[in-house]
Parts: structure tokens; sequence; C-alpha cells
């Protein structure tokens, strides 16, 4: 299916197939090769490595704040904007810069993204003054939202629809879930053994790594015939969801009943309701309104949403329940959800064989109902004997069901779409993504201190109903995709 508004892309192929590419008529929905070569397993590390660095990125720094004000001179209410500044630019600018790949290269945006975080890594790194350390937060949100969706299509139109796709979105899907706790951890240690300044000189060899073998291995598509771009669409679109996102983190980091909160929403609803009119009035628009009434890619996307928003935030509750009422530090806490990062690999590495077998919908149904099952047993911890190999084992079962949600959101979120259409859909998954991550917080963080969580002594309590209604939120989800999902079938195996 294409659409008038898609640019015509002209494959500059560095000899990785000898026919029928991804750009060809009967790429999507073919099974492709079965086995990956020596090139395709480079441009897969080339962009694992990226995307997985980038996602840390959102939670390294975490554990380091205090020190970090304490080092830069940020007072303490001024410490959530190392935070938020990231968070805001990250998804804000992600669909903009996920069209943009598709309508003046995805190689070419790929890797001046990767610089743009090398030199914004290196000024955070060495920051003095706090104002010099936000520019660097900035600049690295900004470098986030054009590389993954960048990175994202770049795998998609790498690898054909089929399993070959299927693995490399279920390491990718992996990687990504297994960065939030990775982050955790690594930024304790990196605090507490070296220097939190590190955190961000990784991201210096990491972009040097990558622009050194990235230009040789990645394929360009480029637009033949590139249509103006959607401007007005485009800044709507951003100012939207950087309202959007900064007023559900100031529900997080103050509480819904902040005037300020409600405004950034409100001002986000209404720029959204203003971008879609002007979708429908453009001749070649940012967004075809077409994709988004499609069954996959609009509920595919909600699948993204609710599956990162209940994961993180069963992360989230636990850590409060491991230091508030456990008195766990927070790199214990951190090390204790090891269990889980290793479940979402697994669960990367299981999904792309449970999709093939079952098909993306029910494995998406089938995940979030495993979810549920999984969260059951974290509401009743205080009660159960040996209630920490309970969590090890139920967050374990909630990190694989949860990577098979997360791969299954990715495959049906982009399937059956033309290469030209990619990066539109990769920068849709991505948004999703970060709107699913910054979204889960702050709801559940609302649900505990409304149950007790904000008095002491009630912790306890309160993360336990969040809990539960993050268990709720799983089961209504597997209903209603299980009604809403159209049913995908992969094309037989030649």
């Amino acid at each position: 299916m294409t659409f008038d508004s898609s640019p015509t892309f002209v494959a500059v192929d560095t000899g990785r197939r000898g026919q029928g590419g991804p750009d060809s008529p009967d790429s999507a929905g073919s099974q492709g090769p079965a086995a990956a070569g020596p090139r395709d397993r480079i441009v897969l590390l080339v962009l694992l490595t990226a995307s997985f660095t980038l996602a840390v990125d959102f939670s390294i720094l975490n554990v380091a704040l205090p020190r970090i004000g304490t080092d830069v001179g940020f007072d303490l209410s001024g410490l959530q904007w190392i935070s938020t500044a990231f968070a805001v630019c990250a998804a804000g600018f992600t669909l903009f810069f996920g069209r943009f790949a598709d309508l003046f290269g995805r190689r070419r945006q790929f890797l001046a993204g990767i610089a743009l975080l090398g030199v914004a890594s290196l000024v955070g790194g060495l920051a003095d003054a706090p104002w010099l350390l936000l520019v660097a937060r900035v600049a690295q949100g900004l470098a986030t939202a054009a590389v993954i969706p960048a990175a994202f299509s770049l795998l998609t139109t790498s690898f054909p629809e089929g399993p070959l796709r299927d693995r490399a979105l279920g390491l990718n899907g992996a990687l990504m879930a297994a960065s939030f706790t990775t982050g955790a951890i690594l930024g304790g240690l990196l605090t507490d053994l070296i220097n939190w300044r590190w955190a961000f000189f990784i991201n210096v060899i990491v972009a040097v790594l990558v622009l050194a073998t990235g230009p040789a291995v990645l394929r360009e598509s480029r637009a033949d015939d590139r249509p103006p771009l959607d401007a007005p669409g485009a800044v709507t679109v951003t100012l939207a969801l950087v309202a959007g996102v900064y007023g559900l983190t100031q529900a997080g980091e103050r509480s819904w009943g902040d005037p300020r909160c409600w405004l950034f929403l409100v001002v986000a609803a209404a720029l959204l309701v203003a971008f879609v009119i002007i979708e429908r009035a453009v001749a070649q628009p940012l967004v075809p309104l077409r994709i988004l009434a499609r069954r996959t890619i609009g509920w595919g996307n909600l699948a993204g949403v609710l599956a990162f928003a209940t994961e993180t935030s069963v992360v989230f509750l636990l850590t409060l329940y491991l230091q508030k009422v456990r008195g766990y530090t927070p790199l214990q806490a951190g090390l204790a959800f090891a269990v889980l990062g290793v479940g979402t690999i697994a669960g990367g590495l299981v999904a792309p064989r449970v999709i093939g077998r079952i098909g993306g919908k029910r494995a998406i149904v089938t995940a979030f109902v495993v979810q549920a099952a999984a969260t059951l047993p974290l509401v009743f911890l205080s009660q159960l004997p040996g209630w920490l190999a309970v969590l090890l084992v139920a967050t374990f079962a909630g990190g694989v069901a949860n990577l098979v949600a997360i791969v299954g959101f990715m495959v049906t979120a982009t399937a059956g779409l033309p290469d030209a259409e990619q990066g539109l859909a990769t920068g849709l998954a991505t948004m999703s993504q970060q709107v699913g991550i910054t979204l889960g917080t702050p709801v559940m963080s609302a649900i505990a201190t409304a149950a007790g969580a904000g008095v002491a002594g009630n912790v306890q309590h309160g993360v336990a109903t969040a809990l539960a209604v993050n268990g709720a939120v799983c089961v209504v989800a597997a209903g209603l995709f299980a009604l809403a999902l159209p049913r995908t079938r992969r094309k037989a195996r030649a």
C-alpha cells in the first residue's frame, strides 16, 4: 500500500544483496533469507549498539542526580531538569525526525545524530555549570530523537519482513527494555566506583566506534523526488509532543494536582487537534492520516504505549518498595532487577519464534495475560514467605512476557508498509515507546501516593495498590487487543 505523499526512493546498495533487496516490490511480507550474512551481523551490531546506548541514557543518571547536583551546582528543585530536558527533546522531536529520515536519508541522519551525541556527551562530561550540563542534555535528547527512528528504520529496511526482521526486532526490543535496569545498575557502579562523568564519556567512546564502522556497512536510502517538508504539521506535532511530555514529567515530579501539569496537557491536546486539521488540509502531509487509520498502526502503537508504561512503572514501584520498605540502597535495588534484565533478553530471543508460530496479535494478547499473572504475586510481596525469591521469579516472567508484547508491537506497527514509509512507521513506534516510558511512572506514582505511599508507614499499601492497578491494565489490554488488532499471517516459506 503506497500513498501519494510518499517520495520515490533510490536504493544505494553496498553489495549486501545480489537481488531482491528490501526496496524491491516483493520484499514486504516475504520471508527473505533464513540466515544473516557477515555484513548483516555487522549492520545489526552497529544499529543495536547505538540504540542501546541512547536508551540507557534515559536512566543512567537517575541514581547520580544528588552527586551531580553537588558537583555542578544544581539546587534540589533544579535536579529534575537533568532528566526532563532530555526526555522532552527525545520524545518531542522523534516523529519529526522519523519523517525527516524518510525524506532526506536515514543513514545520513543516523550518522549525524551519533556525531551530535558524541559532542553533547563530551560537553556534558566536562560541564562545570548547570546551564552547560542542561545544554548537553538537550543536545543528547535531540540526538536520541534523530538516531533511534533512523536506526529503527535502517533495521527494518535492511532486513526484509519475515524471520530475519523478527529476530532483529527481538534483539532490539530486548536491549531497549533491558536498558532501563542496565542504566540504573551502570549509573550506580560508575557513580560509586569511578565518577558520574563517565556516564557521559562512555557515549563518546561508543560514538567514535559507530562513526568508524557505520559509514562502511550501512546502506543509504535517499529520496529521488523530495517533496517539501510539511513545516506547519512538523512544528505543530513537535510542540504538541513537547508540551505533553513536559506535562507528564511535571505530574511525576510534582503531582497531578499541579495546575502547570494540566495546562501543558490541555495545550498538547489542542495542538494535536490542530495537527489533524493541518494534515487533512495539506497536499503532502507529514503523517498521512490513512496510515493512522490502519488497525495495525493505530492499535499496534497503543499496544507499545501500554507495554512500556506497565513494565517501566513496575520497576519504579518495586524500587520504591525495596528502598522505602526493605531499606535497600539505590545500587542494591538496581542489582535486584538484574533478573528482570535477563528476562527481557530471554523474551527478546523467544519473541520471534512465538510470533512466527502464533502471529503478532496472539503474541501480544498472550504476553499481556502472562504479564498480568506475573504482576499479581508482587501485590502480596509483604505477606509471602521468601518474598525476594518471589520478586525475582515474578519479574523474570514479567520481563519475558513484556518483551514478547514489545516485539509483537514493533512487528505489527511496521509490517506491510513500503520502505519509503518505514521512517514514519518507526518514528511512530519510537514515539509510542517514549510516551509509554514517560506516562507509566507518573500515573502509577499518583495512584501509589493516593493510596498512602506518601505517608510514612503506608508505602507498602500504596505500592501494592498501584501494582494491582498495573496488573488490571494488562488484563484490560489483553481483552482490548484480542478484539481490536487484526489477525496477521506470515507467508509460507519457499
